[in-house]
């Protein structure tokens, strides 16, 4: 079966090999020989002043930032159910709370957030996703984050950054926390996730607040190329092989390119068949269709050609279904993704087969690519 839903992403057979090896202990010169390099990778990654890295989801990396950078009241921009979830994990800690809300295939304007954080002096953080992964949508964060800085420097950005780290450059100029998760584009199994800080989010630390999830601890830890507590040492491994990997394939910025092109030649592919692209900004992580026959065609997909595709949630379940791009994909593997999509549409007497969905996948894929 090949897996392309937008997380979990496949993991490459090398980076399963690399964490197959015998177990290892954290609290050894060995691991802190790994973890070191790891760090060192991350934070070209990144281009950020710390990154840390916790043994959670990205939920869980979603809530260190919210506790520990946000003293006050947060302002979140719902746009899908992880925008959203900031806003829970505000409440559940008894911060303020101040949202944003749109349907999930628009994304937020700067000027709703302006507004917002002029209408509320009490906002000290504002968490926005850059790819809201359900429904493929990307918001403008480098531009939401310039203009809340004009107004208050102090303010707090947090970036959702996880299905967009290694997906595509992220300007992190005026981004304080952006967070990233194992099962993504680093194409990890889930349970690790990364922060990287700017150095007015170290100060805002401070000591830290919470337990667990405390910033200030891990950071303390972390630059000694270990952890406050068991770090998630075959993950860690995991992740060095995949970061080294990607610089013996050219590094982070190919990567990027070759990201980008392959989500352009997916969205010209199905659109060229007929399908309708669902986010008005579309993310490069996925491609996402409102369709519907979605649900019919997630079945025949998974029975008859051995794609597993991603559905909806909520109001858009049986609506859409979205397709992952993230990572080091071979080009055969997603030329035939578009391909069994469109034989799916012949089967539902949609239209009739004649291969254009490939065609102008690798038309566009590897004539740009030249």
């Amino acid at each position: 079966m090949s897996l392309f839903t937008p997380g979990p992403t496949p993991v490459p057979q090398n980076v399963r090999n690399a964490m197959s090896d015998e177990t290892m202990h954290h609290r050894t010169p060995e691991f802190e020989a790994i973890f070191e390099k790891t760090r060192k990778h991350l934070f070209n990654l990144f281009n950020t002043d710390e990154v840390v890295m916790l043994s959670s989801s990205g939920t869980g990396a979603m809530e260190s930032a919210v506790i520990n950078l946000c003293h006050n009241t947060l302002l979140n921009v719902n746009s899908g159910k992880f925008g959203e979830r900031f806003g829970k994990i505000a409440k559940a800690h008894g911060l303020g709370s101040v949202e944003i809300k749109n349907e999930w295939n628009t994304p937020v304007s700067v000027e709703a957030v302006v507004e917002a954080v002029k209408a509320n002096s009490d906002i000290d953080a504002v968490a926005v996703q850059v790819s809201e992964s359900a429904g493929g949508l990307r918001h403008p964060v480098e531009e939401i984050a310039k203009a809340v800085k004009e107004i208050n420097p102090n303010i707090m950005i947090i970036a959702d950054g996880i299905t967009a780290v290694g997906v595509e450059k992220i300007d992190v100029t005026n981004i304080d926390c952006l967070i990233a998760g194992s099962q993504k584009a680093l194409m990890l199994p889930p349970g690790l996730s990364i922060l990287g800080l700017s150095n007015n989010a170290i100060l805002k630390v401070g000591a830290g607040k919470g337990y667990y999830l405390n910033l200030a601890s891990e950071i303390k830890s972390q630059r000694k190329n270990t952890t406050a507590y068991t770090a998630a040492t075959t993950l860690i491994i995991g992740l060095l092989e995949v970061l080294e990997t990607i610089e013996r394939d050219g590094g982070v910025d190919k990567l990027y390119e070759t990201t980008t092109l392959r989500a352009q030649a997916v969205k010209a592919s199905l659109e060229a068949i007929g399908l309708h692209i669902y986010p008005n900004s579309p993310a490069k992580s996925m491609t996402t269709i409102d369709d519907e026959n979605a649900s019919e065609i997630r079945k025949l997909l998974k029975e008859d050609f051995d794609v597993n595709v991603a559905g909806g949630q909520d109001h858009l379940k049986g609506k859409i279904f979205r397709i992952n791009q993230m990572g080091l994909i071979p080009t055969y593997e997603m030329a035939w993704v578009v391909n069994s999509v469109e034989l799916t549409l012949a089967k539902l007497g949609r239209r009739a087969y004649d291969g254009t969905a490939n065609r102008v996948f690798n038309e566009i894929f590897f004539k740009m690519e030249r």
